[in-house]
């Protein structure tokens, strides 16, 4: 898939929207493409070690517009999740996710360990009367559109940050699927493998230009360039599991 031209400093009703590229790379490239970023790019603060875990919640209202819209190659469209890292109900976020072909844009709020508890228990009251406004939305997207829980995306992220440009620059790897009526917060999460062994993720977000220190390293035309989405490798992952299971389970009744 061919990138889109890099869009300069995209404001909309939502906000600013930033450029977001996404590549597969094959261990060997991965390791060479973290090689050239590292001569010429930071380790991001924040990741202890050079890493941290990430896990979501993903939401879908009644129709699966969210998972819909992406496979009919929608060029406006929204999900929402939550996130935590490192396992830890310290940093709890509510996000939006807007997408505009290549370009995004993100909405954020924090919620207190019982308030995801409350719309776990579709509980959703306090949402109306929040301060912020995402969550107000979101009680509307839970009440009128039915938006549930669908499914746990968990993986590994090593960044990489550059402030010109404001570039950011991800590897994303051991991706796993989750059923989302697991414990969010469980070190011990079963889950399922979603991407190849070897695989990971590239993503490649700016807000206005890319510095070209950046570009001569980024892996060459040819290399696959892809619109992936993990909410939606994953749900489909737990949906062919469940309904695999569900015949098997069928199938073993005495009859």
């Amino acid at each position: 898939m061919k990138a889109n031209k890099p869009l300069s400093n995209k404001n909309t009703s939502y906000g600013t929207f930033r450029n977001e590229w996404k590549y597969y790379l094959s261990l060997w490239d991965c390791q060479a493409q973290k090689e050239r970023f590292q001569t010429v790019m930071q380790r991001d603060p924040h990741a202890v070690g050079g890493l941290y875990s990430i896990r979501s919640l993903y939401f879908d209202d009644y129709w699966n517009s969210s998972y819909n819209d992406k496979m009919a190659g929608v060029n406006y469209r929204k999900k929402y999740r939550i996130r935590i890292y490192n396992c830890s109900d310290s940093a709890i976020r509510l996000e939006r996710k807007i997408k505009l072909g290549n370009y995004i844009h993100k909405d954020s709020a924090r919620l207190t360990r019982q308030e995801y508890e409350w719309i776990m228990e579709g509980r959703y009251d306090f949402l109306l009367k929040h301060t912020e406004r995402l969550c107000r939305e979101f009680w509307f997207e839970c009440t009128s559109n039915l938006m549930r829980p669908k499914v746990i995306v968990d993986y590994e992220r090593e960044p990489f940050i550059l402030p010109e440009g404001d570039v950011r620059i991800t590897f994303d790897s051991n991706v796993r699927a989750a059923s989302p009526e697991n414990d969010l917060f469980d070190p011990s999460l079963p889950s399922y493998e979603m991407i190849p062994y070897g695989k990971t993720i590239m993503e490649v977000k700016f807000t206005e230009f890319l510095p070209m220190v950046i570009k001569e390293v980024l892996p060459p035309g040819e290399q696959e360039f892809s619109a992936i989405s993990k909410y939606t490798l994953c749900y489909e992952k737990l949906c062919y599991r469940t309904d695999a299971l569900s015949l098997i389970t069928r199938s073993e009744k005495p009859r």
